[in-house]
């Protein structure tokens, strides 16, 4: 009897572990078939709207590159909290820790990195992408926060319809992150006729980087929207704002620094932290040459290529180099030899994110873009 119900046991065990295992492989491969229908479907969803994705990104990068940098910043710092236990245990660096001298290192760090008066508030020095609101303090005066602000007085009094410099404590300023005017967006308004009616260069206004388009290639507004429009002129404000036109005499004699002027024309955009080099306004056709003597180290032809559009780099000899933009066409080749103020690397155009014809200008060293305007004075 023992000898039966043993074996009945043993085949209900079996019978059970058969079952089990058809209805795992069973399970698996309806998992395998759904998970490839869902990639599928999610694939063509990706396919279809990439393009609307991109364009949105590209349409809000200024306003997103905080949020971008923020969690960045938040990803290596959680990854430093949870990450420091662990390196410490290991004693990388063969020194024997106790934890005397881990409490004396937080307590030297917080007094390293604790400022002398921590309720004192200051401007930052990172780029703002919106107008911030500001209430006026003891001592305050227009000029005085336009210096704190990095703005000029006129912008402050454009901005909060001042029509003299007073201004009493408690008041609130609103503050624009450039000089100039913020101009909200009215129908039939586009950044051509914007442009002329605060006295500004319509390049600038889409030059700067936390001005939103509808469509970053044909500069499209919609209405209502906030545009800054940079060194801006209030219209009531434009005769006494007459700006002289500088004309740009090159190309000239080489200078001490290896540098010369790339072409003859009006200067129409500076250096500035949204805009890492220089702008000079030329009729279509009129030749570039390079600014410096060196070797051509690439050539874009064609393409958006980051609103550079048809583009050539130079590197320099003396240690610099040089980057024309806005062609529409080139006259030299990768590896090729060129002499400042004679070899033509190309012709004026409107290629990339222009608004008109001209020439932008970059110098770029070992730190980074430089101004041009210091080697070419």
């Amino acid at each position: 009897m023992k000898l039966i119900k043993s074996f009945f046991s043993r085949a209900q065990l079996s019978s059970n572990i058969h079952f089990l295992t058809t209805e795992a492989k069973g399970f698996l491969t309806f998992s395998q078939i759904y998970g490839k229908d869902k990639v599928l479907i999610f694939s063509n969803l990706f396919e279809k709207n990439k393009n609307h994705i991109v364009k949105n990104i590209l349409i809000k990068r200024g306003r997103r590159n905080r949020m971008f940098l923020h969690i960045s910043a938040m990803s290596v710092l959680t990854a430093g909290i949870i990450l420091s236990p662990f390196i410490s245990d290991s004693n990388l660096f063969g020194k024997n820790k106790n934890s005397s001298t881990f409490a004396q290192g937080v307590e030297g760090a917080e007094q390293s990195l604790a400022p002398e008066d921590v309720f004192q508030t200051q401007a930052s020095d990172k780029p703002r992408d919106k107008i911030i609101s500001y209430t006026v303090q003891k001592g305050d005066s227009i000029s005085i926060i336009a210096k704190k602000f990095g703005i000029s007085s006129d912008t402050i009094k454009w901005a909060n319809d001042l029509r003299g410099d007073n201004i009493t404590i408690g008041d609130s300023l609103s503050i624009l992150p450039v000089a100039g005017i913020a101009h909200k967006v009215e129908r039939g308004d586009s950044v051509y006729s914007i442009a002329k009616k605060y006295s500004a260069n319509s390049q600038a206004i889409v030059d700067y980087p936390f001005n939103d388009f509808a469509n970053p290639q044909t500069f499209s507004l919609v209405e209502g929207q906030i545009l800054i429009v940079p060194d801006g002129v209030k219209p009531e404000e434009a005769p006494r704002y007459v700006r002289p036109v500088y004309v740009v005499t090159g190309p000239v004699e080489v200078m001490g620094g290896g540098f010369t002027w790339p072409l003859r024309g009006t200067f129409n955009q500076s250096f500035s932290w949204y805009h890492p080099g220089i702008d000079i306004g030329a009729p279509v056709g009129t030749p570039i040459v390079s600014a410096n003597s060196g070797t051509v180290a690439q050539v874009f032809t064609s393409g958006w290529n980051g609103g550079y559009g048809t583009h050539v780099i130079v590197r320099g000899s003396n240690g610099y180099t040089t980057l024309y933009a806005h062609m529409n066409g080139v006259n030299v080749s990768p590896g090729d030899a060129v002499t400042a103020g004679k070899t033509v690397v190309g012709w004026i155009g409107m290629t990339g994110r222009t608004t008109g014809p001209h020439l932008h200008f970059e110098t770029r060293g070992p730190n980074g873009n430089a101004n041009p305007m210091s080697f070419l004075q």
